[in-house]
């Protein structure tokens, strides 16, 4: 059954789940790059796209995998495929992509922090990539309470700890300011730090945007309450892990509220924290029956949120 094949973290797993990805990519792709004209420059573009959500798919994989943030199956692989096939639709376009990319690189930093070596190199590189996201996506400035609550709970507060991710922060954007002020046009830096009134969360309930995120929402709410008397009850490496999931679940949401320019491509930024706490929610449910229909479910709603979107 599916639930017996989820539990497999075997090649053959990824490749067909990237099988599944590939199905609705071209789908989604065709019907918006070739609604008109044929060009082999749209085919290029496409290609291109592919490419970037493969590294992102590599990364997710690498993030979960390594930081050890569920057992030894592909729940939270498959889930994070099922999320990108629902809104791939509306991330077929290459800055909506780097910008996840570039979450994720910052992701894998905070994640890492479980252990205790190259810490302070670590805790630069997060506030580095954070750095850059701020100036692609200014709101993305909540994410460095993440950066805090990680030391907080994976070390200690120290004078070093908090300095090294506001400095790897500052980087990215002194070399930022300085090509600007080179080239006379400092408005567009000082634009950064004038955040626009947000738009209204009503956005969402253009298309079946606002169904997703409250669907994500509780299944995530679900799977915390299933997993963390267990997480929490052991004082260990996952127990402080699944805590910072948490608390980045709750950042990404608060994100997603906040940015500006909504078109409902931000609510992927629940992509990482949900897609691995609703797989841990699922690793508590012993029956298969019960996991085989949650899981034909997700399917569905996957197949019906991209036709929807």
């Amino acid at each position: 059954m599916l639930a017996n094949f989820l539990e497999k973290s075997k090649p053959i797993n990824f490749i067909i789940y990237l099988g599944l990805f590939l199905c609705f990519f071209f789908i989604a792709s065709i019907t918006t790059y070739f609604s008109d004209v044929f060009s082999w420059i749209k085919v290029l573009d496409i290609l291109g796209l592919l490419l970037l959500f493969f590294v992102i798919f590599f990364f997710f994989n690498f993030i979960t995998t390594k930081n050890k943030l569920t057992f030894d199956h592909s729940y939270a692989f498959f889930i994070f495929i099922l999320i990108s096939i629902v809104f791939v639709s509306k991330l077929l376009e290459f800055n909506v992509l780097t910008l996840l990319l570039i979450h994720l690189l910052f992701l894998r930093k905070i994640y890492s922090l479980r252990s205790s070596k190259s810490v302070i190199q670590k805790l630069f590189d997060s506030g580095f990539w954070l750095g850059i996201l701020f100036i692609l996506e200014p709101f993305s400035i909540v994410f460095f309470i993440l950066i805090i609550m990680s030391v907080v709970l994976q070390h200690k507060i120290t004078i070093p700890s908090i300095i090294t991710p506001a400095i790897g922060f500052l980087t990215p954007l002194i070399i930022y300011f300085t090509y600007l002020f080179w080239y006379d046009n400092i408005d567009t830096f000082l634009t950064h730090f004038s955040f626009d009134k947000i738009t209204a969360l009503l956005i969402y309930a253009e298309d079946a945007t606002i169904w997703i995120f409250g669907i994500l929402l509780l299944l995530c709410i679900f799977s915390i309450f299933l997993k963390s008397p267990k997480a929490l009850s052991v004082n260990n490496s996952f127990k402080r892990s699944w805590q910072i999931l948490i608390i980045n679940l709750i950042l990404a949401v608060v994100y997603a509220l906040l940015i500006t320019n909504k078109d409902g491509s931000e609510v992927i930024f629940l992509a990482l924290p949900a897609s691995v706490i609703i797989a841990n929610g699922f690793e508590v449910i012993h029956k298969k029956m019960i996991k085989n229909g949650l899981f034909f479910g997700l399917i569905i709603l996957a197949i019906v949120g991209f036709f929807w979107l």
